[in-house]
This record gives C-alpha cells, structure tokens and sequence, in this order.
C-alpha cells in the first residue's frame, strides 16, 4: 500500500483559511480542536538594514499545518478522493498524493512543505 502525502506550496497560501473550516466541519472538531491550522509567519523585514520599504524586502508566509489530528481523511481517500482540505483549498496551493509523486513536485520549486502523517 502506498503511503501518502500533502504537499502544500506556501508561496501562494492566501491565508483565508479554508483548509481549516473544511476539515474542522467535516471531523466535527469542537471548539479549539483543529485538523489543520494556517500558520502565519510575518511580516517581518528580510533585511533590517535595507532602506527599500516597497514591500519586496518583507517576509510574510501562511502555512498551513496539519496537526497530529490529521489522516489525511482517510475515508475519503479510500474512495479515491482528495483529502477535504486540498478539496476547498480557494488558492489551490496544496496537492496530495504519494510520498514519490509529491516528492518529485516538491523538487520543482522552493517554498513548499511536505506533510506525512504517521498512521
């Protein structure tokens, strides 16, 4: 049997955080319990002594992080289906597949992340 991974490109996260409220309404997590959260990381300036404030000189990243909650929707992929989070993902950022696939996706570009759950 395969093992399988979600590879999420990080670059075009938009942080609306669909992922999040897809698994979250499909899991039927209470309150403060998540399957996957979007991280974010910034703004932060890349270079302090940089004089440049146009924008392209700050670092500001949305991740989305599954947590230890995550199966990759184990059901669903049973069927044949995608994971509920790179179903609604609004940005299309996040892909799911086999650990080789994703891994030959993940060499084409930097800024993505790959996530392998451990059941």
């Amino acid at each position: 049997m395969p093992q399988y991974a979600l590879l999420i490109d990080y670059e075009y996260c938009s942080g609306c955080q669909s992922c999040e409220v897809a698994c979250k309404e499909e899991h039927d997590f209470p309150v403060g319990v998540w399957g996957i959260r979007v991280w974010e990381d910034g703004p932060w300036k890349k270079d302090p002594e940089s004089a440049d404030d146009q924008g392209s000189d700050f670092n500001w990243n949305n991740v989305p992080v599954p947590t230890d909650l995550c199966d990759l929707c184990a059901e669903r992929i049973g069927q044949g289906r995608d994971p509920f989070c790179v179903h609604h993902c609004l940005a299309e950022c996040m892909k799911f597949g086999t650990v080789e696939e994703m891994a030959q996706e993940m060499a084409k570009k930097p800024k993505q992340v790959m996530f392998v759950p451990c059941n």
